[in-house]
């Protein structure tokens, strides 16, 4: 037994959420109203998906001040390349 197509539209919403794709949370916005989900569901979809999404972009701020502050990590070696790639960012 899989998730229902009801589910599996909540899960879009918050997926298009996460993923940042705009026509996709209206295309998957429109398929909620179809399948009878209430503007409280979705907003309640909506909540859970940014609470979600803010825990690494809280995290990436909170990075940012230890570094501003303490000018390095707790014993952290600097990496020699960020991403992998000597051309980062």
């Amino acid at each position: 037994m899989g998730l229902t197509e009801k589910e599996k539209e909540l899960v879009a919403i918050g997926s298009s959420i996460g993923g940042n794709c705009i026509p996709c949370l209206e295309y998957h916005y429109e398929k909620c109203k179809e399948l009878g989900f209430s503007k409280e569901e979705m907003q309640e979809a909506f909540n859970v998906a940014k609470m979600v999404k803010e825990v690494p972009n809280n995290k990436i701020y909170e990075t940012a001040e230890k570094l501003n502050n303490l000018g390095k990590l707790d014993n952290a070696e600097p990496p020699s390349n960020c991403c992998g790639d000597s051309t980062c960012c």
